[in-house]
């Protein structure tokens, strides 16, 4: 999840955290519903659309739409997973106020 405030694109199996954030223009996502669909998976979207996408640039060297998928994972993950998240649920999930006391 941190890596995202640095500009990196995450491509995982859909468990987790991922499967709450993918939105399907904000990285790539695997099923993960077996381990020989999931290689298979992980090998065809790094081959035809990770890597393309990536080399695809302007003639200034600029990846436009590598970069438009970098913000889109900026603006969709970066506000729905903070310290501040964490510790409310936390706190909400693991330490609830017993309205009884």
């Amino acid at each position: 999840m941190k890596a995202i405030f640095n500009g990196a694109l995450h491509l995982s199996v859909l468990d987790g955290w991922w499967a709450e954030a993918y939105n399907g223009a904000n990285g790539w996502a695997i099923a993960g519903d077996d381990d020989a669909g999931d290689a298979d998976a992980l090998y065809d979207l790094v081959e035809n659309e990770v890597i393309p996408l990536f080399y695809e640039r302007d003639e200034g060297g600029v990846p436009h739409r590598w970069c438009d998928k970098i913000k889109e994972a900026l603006v969709t993950c970066g506000p729905a997973f903070t310290a501040s998240r964490m510790l409310a649920e936390y706190v909400a999930r693991i330490y609830p106020i017993d309205s009884r006391a």
